[in-house]
């Protein structure tokens, strides 16, 4: 007989957001272990919820925690890859102004609130420590700008991410997230550290933002 390719066969036809099964069965998880909770998903309620057999699922990932794995670390990747791509020569305080825009807006564009799966006790195993990671680089990229701005040993410079972090509350609180508040916390980065001309600096960094997905 041959064999099955990755995620087949399916028990119906998709019924979830995703152009591959792998983003579907994401999408699932995302879901469940957001509204549900990670410890009362089983990879059963996800292979169901996606509409696939259950041996489907594990042709994508092994186990539920490489499920949470994929989620945690698709909310900080794509900022860190942003912030890379920014050219150097860019002031620091327009540099911030596009991170915390674009991290905002990665934040809230997601249909389920993932930046609440950080504060998961699973999330501090071994089995997590490369998002860890990924997430402390995040948080020195905002410091290491902030620092730039108003110069060492000043605590302003861990508020810009925790500013942007806090779109993760604003979301629990309200599921209909107003869609300027990726502009609104950057601005509040520029504001807490007294940055000058913030009219000026929203201006580029909105170039720099404006036409990258999820903006």
């Amino acid at each position: 007989m041959t064999q099955a390719g990755p995620g087949r066969p399916r028990l119906r036809e998709p019924r979830r957001p995703g152009a591959t099964a792998r983003a579907e069965i994401l999408d699932a998880a995302a879901e469940l272990f957001t509204t549900r909770g990670f410890a009362s998903t089983s990879t059963r309620l996800i292979a169901d919820a996606v509409g696939i057999r259950q041996a489907s699922l594990y042709n994508h990932f092994a186990t539920k925690n490489d499920i949470l794995l994929a989620l945690l670390e698709g909310t900080v990747e794509p900022t860190i890859e942003f912030d890379a791509n920014l050219d150097a020569d860019q002031p620091a305080a327009v540099r911030l102004c596009a991170l915390a825009w674009f991290d905002t807006a990665q934040l809230c564009a997601h249909r389920w609130n993932l930046g609440a799966l950080y504060l998961l006790p699973e999330v501090r195993a071994e089995q997590f420590g490369r998002f860890r990671a990924e997430r402390d680089e995040l948080a020195e990229r905002y410091r290491d700008l902030a620092t730039a701005i108003v110069g060492p040993r000043d605590p302003r410079a861990e508020l810009p991410f925790r500013l942007v972090e806090s779109a993760i509350a604003s979301r629990a609180d309200n599921e209909l997230v107003d869609a300027q508040l990726p502009e609104v916390l950057a601005t509040a980065s520029l504001e807490v550290l007294n940055v000058g001309d913030i009219a000026a600096v929203k201006r580029r960094a909105r170039a720099l933002v404006i036409g990258v997905p999820g903006i």
